[in-house]
């Protein structure tokens, strides 16, 4: 990292999130209950203060009114797709790092709710000082104009790297 200190996971881990493409909870839970799990593993701060952050970030994701309702699976739906996702995204921003790493956040979802989710992650950027870094297949124009900065591969190669909207 900054070619000075070796990444391993538990440099990783003190700085940085990741949110995998599949989202993985427990479908018994509910979005409250799944960020005051995270909060109770992964925080050493007074359970007032986990609480607190738990209602923030319900708040922050647009989950205050679903907070109660159960996650759900495949053969049990409950939340939608973009719901899980953002529940997802909740798990995660629960240590508030500063580096968040989203694997195709929006596969799966249609364009409103990949827009929004977009949207929620440049809040996040601009609002709360986080470097968030994404990979997008075929984003809709839409979604893609949410982002400050693009990396345009081919075949594995760089063929852009740059401003994603060119400023006028």
């Amino acid at each position: 990292m900054n070619d000075k200190l070796p990444l391993k996971q538990e440099c990783f881990g003190k700085f940085a999130s990741y949110v995998m493409q599949d989202d993985i909870l427990f479908e018994y839970f509910t979005p409250e209950q799944a960020f005051t799990f995270a909060a109770r593993l992964r925080l050493s701060c007074s359970v007032q203060e986990q609480n607190e952050r738990v209602q923030s970030l319900l708040l922050k994701l647009g989950l205050v009114h679903r907070k109660d309702t159960l996650i759900g699976s495949a053969m049990r739906k409950s939340l939608s797709g973009g719901e899980k996702k953002r529940t997802a995204i909740g798990v995660e921003l629960i240590s508030d790092p500063q580096l968040v790493l989203l694997d195709e956040p929006t596969s799966g979802l249609d364009s409103f709710m990949a827009k929004s989710i977009c949207k929620i992650l440049r809040n996040l950027a601009r609002n709360e000082g986080k470097t968030i870094i994404s990979t997008l297949h075929q984003p809709s124009s839409e979604a893609y104009s949410y982002f400050d900065r693009l990396i345009l591969m081919s075949d594995g190669n760089i063929v852009y790297q740059g401003p994603a909207v060119e400023s006028p």
